[in-house]
């Protein structure tokens, strides 16, 4: 990824469930796509190194284990975009602001459901629970992800599933589409829950200058018109 590409590519969700949501924009359910930032295996572990998903090592097993069979790079990209529309399904008719298009939904919210459990089960059956006498709370510790092939997708979709069962639904929203925003999720934790827009330095500025421009045009109007 150039860092041009990086500058533009906001990380904004709060969750890297979300976050994996948001490799799409606009984000709205039967609009048109301007772009989706996972089209390749390069840029799908690029994005997950940067949102911390993996660390360096992970980075440089998944990137050598893709190279050598590259049909795995492409089996764990499809999984990736598989667990990024269900989780869509599942969270954007719960957002506030969302804007889900009823003749654009493929799946029911039940093959959502069913899709993130056929790959929460994959996950957890090459997750392993390995005991830890040093850990000042707990006996053991889960790690998911120890198959290099599919390390991505299996994280990826155990984040969504936990997100599934903690996230507080008054923080999830989704910049307002209808208002010029782009229909990312992402979670409100401002102390009054004021956050409206995915990011003010992007959609918020936007939808400032269109309405300044609005206003500007609407006044010169009542001038001529006068």
């Amino acid at each position: 990824m150039t860092d041009s590409f990086r500058a533009e590519f906001r990380i904004v969700g709060g969750h890297p469930a979300l976050d994996l949501v948001n490799t799409v924009t606009p984000r709205v359910r039967g609009g048109a796509v301007e772009h989706d930032y996972l089209t390749s295996p390069a840029e799908l572990v690029a994005w997950s190194r940067r949102i911390g998903l993996i660390d360096l090592r992970d980075y440089s097993a998944v990137e050598g284990t893709w190279r050598s069979s590259p049909e795995l790079a492409t089996k764990s990209l499809n999984a990736t975009l598989e667990i990024r529309e269900a989780a869509y399904d599942v969270f954007a008719p719960r957002a506030f602001g969302a804007v889900v298009a009823g003749d654009g939904v493929k799946h029911s919210e039940g093959s959502a459901f069913e899709r993130l459990m056929l790959r929460w089960s994959a996950a957890a059956a090459r997750s392993m629970l390995i005991p830890d006498a040093g850990r000042e709370r707990g006996i053991a510790e889960l790690v998911v992800g120890t198959s290099p092939a599919q390390l991505i997708p299996d994280r990826l979709v155990v984040a969504a599933v936990e997100l599934v069962r903690g996230v507080e639904l008054r923080q999830l929203r989704a910049c307002p589409v209808d208002d010029g925003g782009c229909g990312w999720l992402f979670l409100d934790r401002s102390r009054n829950g004021s956050r409206r827009w995915c990011a003010m330095e992007d959609c918020g500025t936007r939808a400032k200058i269109r309405k300044l421009g609005e206003r500007r045009r609407a006044t010169g109007v009542q001038q001529s018109e006068g």
